[in-house]
């Protein structure tokens, strides 16, 4: 069953939009070995909040004007000359650093650094007059990332080497509001562990560039060398997402709801050990290859896929199982309602609220719970563990989430906010798109729309509407742009929980105050 309503099709959304983008690892000699600069991003940018981070952001139209215009600045690769220059006034913007001349980094004045963040022409003006000096520049290409299709935006991210030799160089913070609030020079290795004991948030490709790094100082001998290593053959297109130790991501193309294209199918569990596969949904050719080669990808010697578990009976998040059977074999697992709409030759069992799944692996057990929110549909099920919440189709970050009158139930579906709220996890893993560093907020948004979409409804009925057509009317007043048919469908969801909840009549084709 479909959490559309009969007789509606949503057009299709097309391949995500994506923008050069250039990210700066400085580098500094240190006792022990060389350290890494990042940056702690402050809680409310809506991009990545609370997480560490490298210095950077997109291509702006002044940077391809530079690369345009002074082809002679830069003695580097043709690919990557324009977001080379984008590198450079990035780093003067969020960090107050910029070429010495000399082949080395120096801080830059304030009065010209507060120029420049006001006008990013001014870094180009700075340069010609020669107040900014980027002569003997030296930086790495060292990989670059395109974002998963997650959004109708995305980044390909080129993420450059600085070294700033010893004893380094102090960033500082931009006049005004600054993407961060705290500066931190770490070794790569002690990076890479903190992340893995789930100590603090880094985005999935500067995870997977420490585990390049990390390996390759154990190759060559120390960063720099490494940087060397990469730099050479520069790692691109397709990586590992991993959202949390433990937690990796694999988006499936599917036919879901825009503004999703894809559904999240989770591989859960340490690598070397015990893995499920939460929602493996791939029914296409091209979802079943991509899931079939990033379960090989992932998948290392001493790991075992103990199961499927599916959050929920929607077709968006349940895949051809008869295909992915050939993929991988494994039992099913998924609540009563879930294993009802499935139909597979493999054995099943019954996950009900509080069952515990244990998952084995090189440095110790993981333990996921399985709780019931099911106001989205019934029988879902989301798994709660120490890196956060698996949560299927409570929530997501891009888009909104719809509550079936056909089978949803809004104040169960709103109770289920709550009470996920209420557990404070350090992360939701929603069916779709990104991650949430910050679950309170997006709950708290997610409930309060609710809620006083509820209470529109209601109020709409206390003064005398009767109709289904025009409570929703008046209840999407305030959205004219929605889609009439989906208004309709979710006022009727609304007016199906307060006729239970005994705050609504439902009698002559019509609904009244109790």
């Amino acid at each position: 069953m479909s959490e559309l309503p009969e007789g509606i099709s949503l057009p299709s959304v097309g391949s995500p939009v994506i923008r050069p983008s250039a990210s700066v690892m400085l580098s500094r000699e240190a006792k022990g070995g060389h350290e890494i600069l990042l940056g702690h991003r402050v809680s409310e940018l809506p991009s990545f909040p609370d997480f560490w981070s490298f210095p950077g952001g997109g291509v702006s139209g002044v940077d391809r004007e530079v690369s345009k215009d002074h082809p002679d600045w830069l003695m580097v690769d043709e690919k990557y000359r324009t977001a080379t220059f984008a590198l450079l006034r990035e780093m003067a913007e969020e960090v107050g650093l910029s070429p010495d001349g000399k082949g080395g980094i120096v801080s830059i004045d304030e009065d010209t650094r507060e120029r420049v963040c006001a006008d990013k022409r001014e870094w180009r003006k700075s340069v010609e007059s020669g107040n900014i000096s980027i002569e003997n520049f030296h930086c790495e290409m060292i990989t670059d990332r395109t974002t998963p299709p997650f959004a109708p935006m995305g980044f390909q991210n080129f993420f450059f080497h600085v070294p700033t030799g010893l004893p380094g160089v102090i960033p500082t913070f931009p006049p005004g509001r600054s993407e961060f609030d705290e500066f931190k020079w770490w070794k790569p290795q002690e990076l890479l562990s903190a992340w893995e004991g789930n100590l603090l948030r880094i985005p999935p490709p500067i995870v997977t560039l420490l585990r390049d790094i990390v390996e390759r100082i154990g190759d060559e001998g120390d960063l720099q060398a490494a940087c060397d290593s990469l730099s050479a053959d520069p790692p691109n297109g397709d990586h590992r997402i991993e959202f949390a130790p433990g937690v990796e991501v694999i988006p499936l193309k599917t036919d879901t709801l825009p503004p999703s294209t894809h559904t999240n199918c989770y591989m859960i569990g340490e690598p070397g050990g015990e893995v499920i596969i939460v929602d493996p949904a791939a029914k296409s050719e091209e979802s079943l290859n991509y899931l079939k080669a990033k379960i090989s990808e992932s998948i290392s010697p001493g790991s075992r896929i103990v199961a499927s578990v599916f959050t929920h009976r929607h077709p968006d998040h349940i895949g051809d199982l008869t295909k992915i059977s050939e993929i991988y074999q494994a039992p099913i697992w998924a609540s009563e309602e879930t294993l009802g709409a499935i139909s597979a030759d493999v054995d099943v069992s019954k996950l009900e609220e509080g069952a515990t799944i244990e998952l084995n692996g090189p440095s110790g057990v993981s333990t996921w719970e399985v709780i019931e929110t099911s106001g989205h549909c019934p029988g879902h099920i989301c798994l709660v563990g120490e890196a956060g919440v698996v949560s299927g189709d409570n929530c997501v970050v891009v888009g909104t989430i719809l509550v079936p009158s056909s089978d949803g139930d809004m104040d169960a579906y709103i109770s289920g906010l709550k009470r996920i709220r209420d557990l404070a996890p350090p992360m939701l893993f929603p069916g779709h798109g990104p991650a949430s560093p910050n679950p309170r907020r997006l709950l708290d948004r997610y409930i309060r729309h609710r809620s006083s979409r509820h209470e529109r409804v209601l109020n709409a009925v206390s003064s005398g509407i009767s109709s289904l057509e025009d409570i929703a009317r008046s209840a999407y007043e305030d959205t004219p742009d929605a889609h009439p048919l989906l208004s309709r469908d979710q006022t009727l969801s609304h007016l199906r929980s307060l006729v239970s909840s005994g705050k609504v009549e439902a009698r002559d084709n019509g609904y009244y105050p109790v």
